[in-house]
């Protein structure tokens, strides 16, 4: 299958970039293996090879340049990027998709659906420069679906929510009307959600989906790499595995977009230092009592405010803080040890 350029995503903003060095071929990252790039071009997908660059710079839905040997000699500014911090106890990043401009967040109208996680999604999307839209699947097996839809609605004014069921061509028109040709969406989302079933509905594809635990609606992991696919209206889908824990990463920017109404609050506070706990003529805790902000709500801006410093830290400030935090706990021992001589 061949595409132009434009099919594929191509812009003013990367063919400005592309004017400097006019000899090279530009290619779409559609997949990232460890040894290997696979790039989409006009002329098909090629193996792209990398030039002293680990390939986990590079992320799905990246545009780069490469020579007459498919060897990648630039990689083009992004118009966004998908990120989060990665599995273990360093503070690298772990890229999820570049160059997104939907992010399809997906629960389900079960005992999955979790306000303070789709809160998570949305500080991810905001943060990344992508339009996020909810999609609530499984519409179609609970009683009343717009109580799930309310829900998720009261997160952010003028908040985009579908509930559909994927299984209803009519419903997955409505995903689809949210990313048209050349445009391209990426699918984030725990696993058992209906993910699968989604993709395989907007793209045609035929993946095998998981069932699901009945006592929690959580379901195992189907997908297992990230891949660029066409969707069955022109446009492009970013399919990602289904995330366990969404760790943000250099996020505030994106946590305070999420949770503006309480910033706006906090504008009006008595003192601008306020912590909203207990201080004299505090906006945050006075929307609390008058019934207008949820408690729990300002616990979730703090946790995620918490969370992303704790993970924005460099590998240097991290071991900073062990090293001190080890310190401390030696001078404790050693102090409770001399008293004991005592």
């Amino acid at each position: 299958m061949s595409f132009t350029l434009s099919d594929l995503g191509w812009s003013s903003h990367f063919a400005a970039q592309h004017a400097a060095n006019p000899k090279c071929v530009p290619f779409r990252i559609t997949a990232v293996h460890r040894d290997r790039l696979i790039g989409a071009s006009i002329n098909g997908e090629t193996p792209l090879l990398t030039l002293n660059q680990p390939t986990g710079d590079f992320a799905v839905g990246d545009w780069v340049l490469a020579d007459d040997q498919n060897r990648v000699q630039h990689l083009l500014e992004r118009r966004s990027l998908l990120k989060r911090r990665a599995a273990g106890t360093g503070a690298e990043a772990q890229l999820i998709a570049a160059n997104v401009d939907v992010l399809f967040i997906v629960s389900s109208c079960n005992a999955d659906f979790n306000l303070a996680r789709l809160e998570r999604y949305l500080a991810l999307a905001h943060q990344a420069g992508c339009y996020p839209v909810i999609v609530l699947t499984k519409a179609d097996t609970c009683t009343d679906p717009g109580n799930f839809s309310k829900a998720a609605e009261s997160l952010a004014p003028f908040l985009t929510v579908l509930a559909i069921n994927a299984l209803d061509a009519t419903d997955v028109q409505q995903v689809l009307s949210w990313c048209s040709t050349g445009q391209t969406a990426a699918l984030v989302g725990s696993s058992g959600v209906g993910k699968t079933t989604l993709v395989n509905a907007i793209t045609g594809l035929d993946e095998a989906t998981s069932g699901i635990r009945e006592d929690d609606a959580r379901g195992r992991h189907t997908t297992t790499a990230r891949a660029l696919h066409p969707m069955q209206n022109g446009g492009w889908l970013v399919d990602t595995p289904g995330m366990r824990a969404l760790r943000l990463l250099d996020a505030q920017d994106g946590v305070d977009e999420v949770f503006s109404d309480i910033l706006e609050l906090a504008q009006t506070c008595r003192f601008s230092d306020c912590q909203h706990q207990a201080e004299p003529g505090c906006a945050v805790q006075d929307a609390i009592s008058n019934g207008t902000l949820d408690a729990v709500r300002l616990e979730r801006w703090r946790k995620l405010r918490r969370e992303d410093e704790r993970n924005s830290e460099t590998v240097a400030q991290s071991r900073a803080r062990d090293k001190a935090f080890g310190k401390m706990v030696r001078s404790v021992m050693q102090d409770k040890k001399s008293r004991k001589k005592l």
